[in-house]
């Protein structure tokens, strides 16, 4: 299938028959990632981008990297290194194969899923922090004297 334009990534990630997401690590695909459970395979290209990979593959465990090692200021130009279609099936086949590290990083992955979705439910952390920042919002907007 071929999306043209903007794509509904969440609902996209939700889907049944997604078994990896290959991500620039930006926060908002990486949260959305985490949420629906999905392992990554990482490939960064600018900003905090590396570090979010860091966090993904080594230190929570639920993604592979490609190998992307070039940093750029401006994002996307061209590169002197670039990933090698080899450095990508290697990510791709590992978390694929359906070997014992991938069984792991993909346990690891829906596990994470599971939390995140406990987060935002009533009662959640997510949800008390929302509900918290709010009712200061309340209180500050109302402790203010009228014009």
């Amino acid at each position: 299938m071929i999306i043209r334009g903007w794509a509904p990534q969440v609902l996209i990630l939700d889907h049944p028959a997604i078994g990896a997401f290959l991500t620039h690590c930006g926060w908002n695909s990486t949260v959305e990632a985490v949420s629906a459970g999905v392992p990554m395979i990482t490939w960064p290209v600018h900003d905090e981008q590396f570090y979010n990979e860091k966090l993904i593959t080594e230190v929570r465990g639920i993604g592979v990297e490609v190998g992307a090692e070039e940093w750029s200021l401006i994002g996307y130009q061209e590169r002197k290194k670039l990933v090698g279609r080899d450095c990508i099936e290697k990510a791709v086949r590992k978390l694929m194969d359906g070997g014992d590290e991938a069984k792991e990083i993909r346990r690891r992955a829906q596990e994470f899923g599971k939390k995140a979705g406990r987060a935002i439910q009533e009662g959640g952390s997510s949800h008390q922090n929302l509900t918290a920042l709010i009712d200061d919002l309340k209180r500050l907007r109302d402790s203010k004297p009228l014009d």
